[in-house]
């Protein structure tokens, strides 16, 4: 039996959108899943060196719930490549100024530090309120 590898144009034709509504879900376990459908491992046609994901929108991103006290003791940093130039915030300051790139960093984390795994997160589209400029895609909602 032949083994089965998916082509480039394959890959980009089977792509679909999916939004998630992050109200009450946890914020590791909701990035995981994210990161599993942009790296297209939910598909039986998966290849690990082709981008076979899918296209996801996160919505409501300002209300997802965080265990014990990680909204005091994690810490997200940032460096202006100046000589003293490191920039720290905590997740409750990033919760209330950019709750989209809290859900961003935490996929971001669980994607391959790679040219591929760059080109995969530009499938992720997170806003703050239930509203995205994305309905000509039609997406379709995702339980997860």
């Amino acid at each position: 039996m032949k083994t089965f590898t998916l082509k480039g144009e394959e890959a980009k034709a089977s792509r679909e959108w999916f939004v998630v509504d992050a109200t009450g879900k946890t914020l590791g376990r909701l990035a995981s899943e994210i990161a599993v459908i942009l790296r297209g491992k939910h598909k039986p046609t998966y290849t690990p060196n082709l981008d076979s994901g899918d296209f996801v929108i996160v919505t409501n991103c300002e209300r997802i719930v965080v265990t014990g006290d990680k909204l005091d003791s994690v810490r997200y940093y940032r460096h202006s490549r100046y000589p003293g130039g490191l920039k720290s915030r905590t997740m409750r300051e990033m919760m209330d100024r950019f709750p989209e790139r809290v859900i961003y960093e935490a996929v971001r984390g669980m994607m391959p530090k790679t040219k591929l795994g760059r080109a995969q997160m530009k499938k992720l589209r997170v806003y703050a309120g239930d509203q995205h400029p994305h309905e000509a895609q039609q997406p379709k909602p995702l339980e997860l």
